[in-house]
Formats: structure tokens, sequence, C-alpha cells
């Protein structure tokens, strides 16, 4: 069974990672150098630190957006961007599974050669506040069996940005 906290994980999780081009608005969100991406996710005491990579290209961005923005805008009554003279702010109020959760996420870095994510995320209820941290470095071209999208997760397991919709499909219902 899962219980809230895995809830407002599974957003936290989901913001840091997808949502980051998926957040366009009036202040549009810099798509990332092109190659692959090491990204190091740490959710502080909710679940082990993790490290992936990813394969990127001139549309992966694109794409990613075009995927998570419909389901973002849903799950989501507020969506702030703004530009700060370091980088990005998102303000954000969610509600995943039936726990809505309110998050700031902190966006700092180049694009082409590192950036670093913050998101603070407060629950329904008694949950306590949690912190994400996501730092990714871009360490020049995609592997030879690489294609523009992959993901390689924690463990090897590999899957596609563009294989997607059937994550999507697996989130919890509002």
């Amino acid at each position: 069974m899962r219980t809230p906290s895995c809830h407002v994980t599974a957003l936290t999780l989901c913001a840091g990672m997808f949502a980051l081009p998926a957040l366009a608005g009036p202040v549009e969100m810099p798509n990332r150098k092109p190659g692959l991406w090491e990204i190091k996710v740490s959710p502080g005491a909710l679940m082990p630190a993790m490290t992936m990579q990813q394969c990127t290209d001139a549309t992966t961005d694109k794409d990613m957006a075009a995927s998570f923005s419909p389901m973002a805008k849903e799950m989501c009554a507020r969506q702030d961007m703004q530009k700060t003279a370091t980088g990005l702010v998102i303000d954000s109020t969610c509600t995943v599974g039936g726990v809505t959760s309110v998050s700031r996420t902190e966006i700092n870095g180049d694009f082409n050669s590192a950036y670093t994510v913050k998101v603070s995320t407060k629950g329904d209820g008694n949950l306590p506040e949690s912190v994400t941290m996501m730092d990714a470095t871009w360490l020049g071209a995609c592997k030879a069996d690489q294609k523009a999208g992959d993901i390689v997760m924690p463990g090897g397991m590999k899957m596609n940005i563009k294989d997607l919709q059937a994550i999507k499909g697996m989130l919890p219902k509002q």
C-alpha cells in the first residue's frame, strides 16, 4: 500500500527529473546541450540517492515538454516560473493521488556543462518537508549504443523518453 509520503516522493522525483523542460510559460526553460548528461538525484531522507544518464539531442527536451506539460497542467493548480539573477525559480501547488503538495524549485547553471536543481516540497497534513537535490553534468557525446531520449537508470535499466506515455499511465490518478 502506498503511503502519502510515497505520493509526495513520486511527485518530487517527477518534478525534478522530468518537469524541467515541461514547465514552460511566460519564462522559457532553456534546452540542455545535446549529448550525454549524468544526473545525480538526492531525495533526502525519503529515498536513497540515485544516478542516471540521459542522452539528449536538439528535440529531446521539446519532446519531454510535449509529453509532460499537459500532465503537469492537469496535476498542478499553480505553476509560477520566474527568472532570477542566477537561474530560475518555480513555485507550484500540485495534487497526486489525492495528496496536495507545495513546492519551490530553484534551478541554477548554464545547461551547457552543468546545472543544479533544488526542489523543496511540503505535503498535506503532518508530512515533513522534503528537499530533493539534483546535480546534472554534461559528459560529452552519447555512447555508441545510445539514441536521443535514452535514460539509463540505476541498475542499468534503460528506457526512452519517447516511451514515457506508458509511464504517465502508471502515475496515481487524482
